[in-house]
């Protein structure tokens, strides 16, 4: 009985093959290069290659461009000042982080979608001034979060002339200025988080070494004192309002 099941089964995948042939033509798919009869046919290839590079880089741009650079490194800094390791972990941390920054620049990108996308869209604006439409915003909200100290700096490396406000600077200027600036602000509020974990930590060693407990390691008792002192004034509500309040 198990033979002739065993046969069956057998025949049944050597026929399938067979069958699918006869009744079904498969599509093939090939790629190449042949001679274009426009020269609109090719600005249309090179538009989507560079649309496809640009949704390549749309990552590295929402991370750049956009607050989540300055919350993701404070959360990292108040995991460390808290020294629970990977709780939470780093997906959750980075998931918070983008759901933060969607809620702080819902501003922008909807100012994005009233001025750029949808006029363009609808064929109301051509792609240039869509694109042009579309920095404006963002080049704003850079501004306004770039220190003084940082956008001189790379005014001055990148040689270019002297400009009546910081709206005329050219946006490959802002955006490095921009990124130095938010991390410099990400690592002083990180240095404030870690003023009074740092209190806890050596208020818990000095009392361990006058109790002659050497051996024991001072994380280990300071750890749950951190995070009891984090959940009574509402640790949480506190960072996330002070890092929205802080792009306002």
């Amino acid at each position: 009985m198990r033979t002739s099941i065993k046969i069956i089964i057998v025949l049944i995948i050597l026929f399938i093959p067979l069958v699918v042939s006869a009744q079904t033509s498969l599509p093939k798919i090939s790629l190449g290069v042949e001679n274009s009869d426009s020269p609109s046919d090719f600005v249309q290839t090179i538009q989507i290659v560079f649309l496809l590079t640009v949704l390549s880089l749309a990552p590295s741009i929402l991370i750049m461009m956009t607050s989540f650079t300055r919350i993701v490194i404070i959360f990292h800094f108040l995991r460390s000042a808290l020294a629970t390791q990977t709780v939470p972990s780093n997906q959750i941390l980075a998931s918070l982080a983008l759901f933060l920054t969607f809620f702080i620049m819902k501003p922008v990108f909807s100012e994005v979608n009233e001025k750029a996308l949808q006029p363009y869209l609808n064929e109301d604006i051509s792609q240039t001034v869509a694109l042009k439409n579309a920095v404006t915003p963002l080049k704003t909200f850079m501004l306004n979060q770039t220190k003084e100290s940082e956008l001189s700096m790379f005014v001055d490396l990148s040689g270019a002339p002297a400009v009546q406000s910081p709206s005329d600077l050219p946006i490959t200027t802002v955006i490095p200025a921009f990124i130095i600036s938010e991390i410099k602000t990400a690592f002083q509020i990180g240095f404030l988080i870690y003023l009074p974990m740092l209190l806890i930590d050596i208020i818990v060693a000095s009392t361990l070494l006058s109790m002659g407990m050497m051996m024991l390691p001072p994380i280990m008792i300071s750890m749950p004192f951190k995070l009891l002192l984090f959940v009574l004034v509402d640790g949480w509500n506190l960072v996330v309002e002070s890092i929205v309040k802080g792009f306002a």
